[in-house]
């Protein structure tokens, strides 16, 4: 356990120095190609006394990892493991809603960086209409999960990454 802990807390450094997660203010410019990205996992690291909970990305060659709070981390990963609690969580109450309303969550889109924010958007369908609704990524995600959607960055969000 404590040989993981380890593994992790570097992995977590590497992240924050690979793709400045320290808080340093920049943006990004992102193209509109976007790629097609699967979740390679949820993972949990402690650092300086704080938790991080990182998503990590993989279009299989190149990764995104994005720092997300506990109760997005859960959910994502209770859907990945086909867990169903007891009452619905926020994600799985707003899927029930947009199925109510005969709508479906065609795709996500991960697309912008602003000072170590991102910034996505949920694609809704309700017959020929289509909804742009702007999210938070880790919400996002949660919804694809769910709906089962594809999962889309922009080509210049994705960086190599060492394994």
């Amino acid at each position: 356990v404590e040989q993981q802990a380890d593994i992790i807390a570097d992995f977590v450094e590497g992240l924050v120095d690979a793709y400045g997660l320290d808080g340093e203010v920049s943006q990004t410019k992102i193209d509109d190609e976007t790629i097609e990205v699967q979740i390679e996992g949820v993972f949990a690291a402690e650092q300086n006394g704080n938790v991080q909970r990182i998503v990590l990305l993989s279009d299989g060659e190149r990764k995104l990892p994005i720092i997300i709070g506990p109760f997005e981390a859960q959910a994502i990963i209770m859907s990945m493991e086909g867990a169903t609690p007891d009452r619905p969580m926020t994600h799985d109450l707003l899927k029930t809603v947009i199925e109510r309303l005969h709508g479906t969550v065609e795709r996500i889109v991960i697309d912008d960086i602003w000072s170590t924010t991102y910034y996505a958007k949920v694609f809704l369908r309700k017959g020929d209409e289509e909804f742009e609704i702007d999210s938070r990524p880790s919400d996002a995600i949660a919804l694809a999960v769910r709906f089962e959607c594809p999962i889309l960055v922009a080509e210049g969000m994705l960086a190599p990454m060492d394994d």
